[in-house]
């Protein structure tokens, strides 16, 4: 319940910016929980997640979107989308930028669409701050300044937990009055299926780097639960050729067997009981280029 004389408020914030820029990490240090995957792997991120967080007057929903970058294929233009979708409909816009690269064209063409989006207040938002020194940080300040205007702006460290509360508490301010999008007991709005395919996802994504990542898409066909706690699981990991199914299954069956044991304790943790994971490994050329399986895997934009 909100305090007597305090007006609740709500709102949506998006976090955008170029891939790895650290949107991910944030969400999940503002929850205190992993809900949504990492990795070092450029373009991790390929749904879209909203995590709620509540207070006695307030609820913000953050908004975890694809890092937008120049598009190779039918998949990347969704994902670019996707992104570029939430801005028309955010209150806030967070713009992050890593303290650790150099701020490029791809900064100042993502800069452009959040300086013409309609959100009420604008964000800079400059991450990594724990592996950058601060020379690098304050150059890299002025260098993102000129890309937009900004409303204000602050320097983070998610992994670190530096300023994560002050991030919260600068956007949590500047949300309109409004009604609770969510109830309270939902922290995310993904569907645990989704949820497992991106565990198994990150997991392949850590395990094997550059091999084959943008190539791997992982489909949960469902989530069978018994009543003696246990869950059985099975998801299907997409490859576009044959060569590539011989690097995820590894030899002897051995890489499988590593991001199913990884994944699971990931999933365990999700739903609260052991769990059966079983992979399986299925060629589809091309899947990245086909509209149909981009939706079906769910990384195509709403409409």
């Amino acid at each position: 319940m909100a305090e007597r004389n305090v007006p609740f408020t709500s709102g949506f914030v998006a976090l955008v910016g170029r891939p790895n820029a650290g949107k991910s990490t944030l969400l999940n240090a503002c929850m205190g929980e992993k809900l949504a995957i990492t990795s070092p792997v450029a373009q991790t991120t390929r749904r879209r997640m909203r995590a709620v967080v509540n207070t006695p007057t307030s609820q913000l929903v953050i908004i975890d979107t694809p890092g937008l970058h120049k598009p190779k294929d039918a998949l990347g233009s969704e994902l670019n989308r996707a992104a570029l979708a939430e801005l028309a409909d955010a209150d806030v816009v967070a713009f992050l930028v890593d303290s650790t690269k150099p701020v490029g064209t791809g900064d100042a063409w993502v800069a452009r669409h959040v300086d013409s989006s309609s959100a009420a207040y604008k964000l800079l938002v400059l991450t990594k701050a724990d592996i950058a020194g601060p020379e690098l940080v304050s150059a890299q300040l002025e260098a993102a300044r000129a890309l937009a205007r900004f409303d204000d702006e602050v320097v983070i460290s998610a992994r670190e937990g530096f300023n994560v509360d002050a991030f919260l508490s600068l956007v949590s301010s500047h949300l309109p009055e409004g009604p609770k999008w969510f109830p309270d007991d939902v922290d995310v709005d993904a569907a645990p299926e989704e949820l497992v395919a991106e565990f198994v996802r990150e997991k392949l994504f850590l395990n094997l780097r550059e091999e084959l990542p943008h190539s791997v898409g992982v489909l949960c066909e469902g989530i069978e639960f018994t009543d003696d706690d246990h869950a059985t699981i099975e998801a299907t990991i997409l490859v576009e050729r044959e060569g590539q199914k011989g690097i995820v299954v590894g030899r002897g069956g051995q890489m499988i067997e590593r991001v199913g044991t990884q994944a699971r304790r990931d999933i365990e943790r999700l739903l609260n009981c052991k769990v059966y994971l079983d992979l399986t490994v299925r060629v589809q050329p091309q899947w990245r280029r086909d509209a149909r399986e981009i939706r079906r895997l769910g990384y195509a934009a709403e409409e």
